[in-house]
């Protein structure tokens, strides 16, 4: 049984049955004058017939609707089929004599039914296409951020409580240290008075004893003694001891307030920045993704825009700014770098310097790290560095006191990187040539685990060299697997770079103010610039350039490079056009 085309959606794919008598074929054309559906067979017969063969046929879709038949309330006899322009309310053929319509204009009904159809159709598709994906995909996004949102701030409580613990911890200790000031001045005061108490006992005692000999001058027992009581003439009486009396310290209670409190625990702020709109994709965008693009048209296109990016910053080159030699180390391996330009460099035999542009050298550490990017400096302008013998991440304080802060259990720390956008920390792990990457927030909590891709495939070998890019994407250098292993930010494996010939040794990973990931390739011995989705741009240094072995790169604020190599040498670079 035909539905009914009334209950049939606007955009459906018509399949009703021809409106020709006895046909019961599916129709695809429609006669704008009989207002009749009919399928192809009974369309040429159609238009064959000698009173017919004038009738406009199209096709379904471009139909002309008809529009429902009413009678003229006025003229009953009469049906409703024009249009007042001027009162604009539907009327029929004699309505158009009458005195309310005498001078007005009037427009077929059935032409401006059809064009208010073809401009809804057009609305629905609009929405249908555009405004409703659309929305669904903000919601989506929305849904996102709220997700985000909540995982930011259970971070900010964390860190809060960890603020809160490490000022309880420096209460603790300064009030034993205050404790025990306050035992030992204690003891100092009672020593003292327990000394003079036994003085003056001691003074008791020679009392005592004087007054029992001077009894017995009293009444001597034999001549001695009398004689030596007569030869007595100036008796002499030791005087009482000299005390004094112990001055109590006084406590003075701190002076500090709430706001001083709040001050030690940090508080949350807002960026100085605009919240931005979402961004929302062009409708004329959509609807050209919509239109069916042939494969090879669509690969030439792409073809196209990759060879325009390559040719661009193929068309860059790179200026020396700067040059020195890093003492106390054979080569400068990786490299750390802190806003006042000081930098850590280390080398492949464990040692670890901090240096600045005037070759002062500072500190001098022995690692157990090599050939991998084990240290990193956080916005503090504290060293976080790996020590692969105890599995531990150790911190370097301000004030060059070592402490141990992360410890990796059985798994041997390879890298370690900080992220400048919200202070977390990520160690690239090695165990019997498998590895992970692991994210810990600013107070050594582990809260994210990379290890295997969708397909439970491992994507990690030997991650030694990790970076994080401008769009929270890990960029990780695997001497291993031979590429550069890339997962956003909730770990989900984005791409693997594996280099442009046979034969790809990365080493030192970095990224620009641009998004650009930069690596160094031990077989080529140049820089791989790639952009933030792993499309490959350019080799820098070429030996014309006179780098001849580059490990390590690091990017500053300004954009500039930092190249460490084979020997111990830094140099400094900025991109020209």
């Amino acid at each position: 049984m035909a539905l009914s085309e009334s209950k049939i959606p606007p955009d459906a794919q018509h399949y009703l049955v021809c409106g020709s008598k006895d046909c019961e074929k599916n129709y695809q054309f429609y006669c704008n004058d009989c207002h009749q559906p009919m399928c192809e067979q009974c369309r040429d017969e159609h238009q064959k017939n000698k009173k017919t063969k004038i009738h406009e046929v199209a096709s379904y879709r471009e139909r002309k609707r008809q529009i429902p038949v009413e009678k003229c309330k006025i003229h009953p006899t009469k049906e409703i089929d024009l249009l007042c322009e001027v009162c604009r309310i539907p009327i029929c053929s004699k309505c158009t004599g009458t005195k309310e319509h005498r001078g007005h204009v009037f427009t077929d009904l059935e032409m401006v039914f059809n064009e208010k159809v073809t401009l809804f159709h057009k609305e629905i598709a609009k929405i249908q296409d555009y405004l409703n994906p659309t929305s669904q995909d903000l919601k989506t996004e929305i849904a996102r951020d709220v997700t985000a949102i909540k995982e930011i701030m259970e971070d900010i409580r964390a860190s809060m409580k960890a603020e809160a613990d490490a000022v309880k911890k420096v209460v603790d200790a300064v009030m034993s240290d205050n404790i025990e000031q306050v035992d030992k001045t204690e003891q100092s005061l009672l020593q003292t008075l327990n000394e003079q108490g036994l003085e003056i006992d001691d003074y008791s005692n020679y009392l005592n004893s004087l007054i029992k000999t001077l009894y017995s001058y009293l009444s001597p027992s034999n001549i001695q003694q009398l004689s030596f009581a007569l030869k007595l003439e100036n008796l002499f009486i030791r005087p009482i001891p000299e005390t004094s009396k112990t001055v109590p310290p006084v406590f003075s209670a701190g002076q500090y307030s709430k706001e001083d409190v709040a001050k030690l625990l940090g508080k949350m702020t807002f960026p100085i920045t605009k919240a931005k709109g979402r961004k929302i994709e062009f409708m004329e965008k959509v609807y050209l993704k919509l239109k069916p693009i042939r494969e090879h048209a669509y690969r030439k296109h792409e073809r196209e825009k990759c060879d325009v990016k390559q040719t661009l910053f193929q068309s860059l080159s790179v200026a020396k700014i700067r040059e020195w030699t890093v003492l106390g180390v054979e080569n400068a391996l990786h490299i750390s770098l802190d806003k006042s330009f000081r930098l850590w460099v280390s080398d492949s035999r464990g040692s670890l310097v901090r240096t600045d542009l005037n070759r002062n050298q500072y500190l001098r550490i022995r690692s157990s790290g090599g050939c991998e990017g084990y240290h990193t400096i956080t916005t503090d302008g504290e060293l976080l560095y790996t020590d692969r013998d105890k599995n531990v991440i150790k911190r370097v304080t301000k004030h060059n006191e070592i402490i141990e802060f992360i410890n990796t259990g059985d798994w041997e720390a390879l890298s370690v990187h900080y992220s400048k956008i919200n202070g977390d920390i990520f160690v690239g792990l090695r165990k019997v040539r498998k590895g992970y990457v692991i994210r810990y927030n600013k107070t050594g909590k582990e809260i994210q685990n990379i290890q295997i891709d969708k397909k439970r495939q491992k994507l990690y070998d030997i991650p030694h060299y990790i970076t994080e890019n401008m769009n929270g994407n890990i960029c990780v250098s695997d001497y291993g697997k031979e590429a550069v292993v890339v997962v956003d930010k909730l770990g989900q494996h984005r791409f693997s770079y594996t280099g442009q010939v046979s034969g790809f040794g990365p080493y030192g990973i970095s990224t620009g103010v641009l998004g650009h990931i930069l690596v160094c390739d031990s077989v080529s011995n140049t820089i791989h610039l790639l952009d933030q989705d792993g499309q490959f741009l350019s080799q820098l240094f070429t030996e014309e350039q006179g780098i001849e072995h580059p490990r390590s790169v690091c990017v500053d604020n300004e954009n500039n490079l930092w190249v460490g190599q084979l020997t111990n040498t830094v140099t400094v670079y900025k991109f020209t056009q």
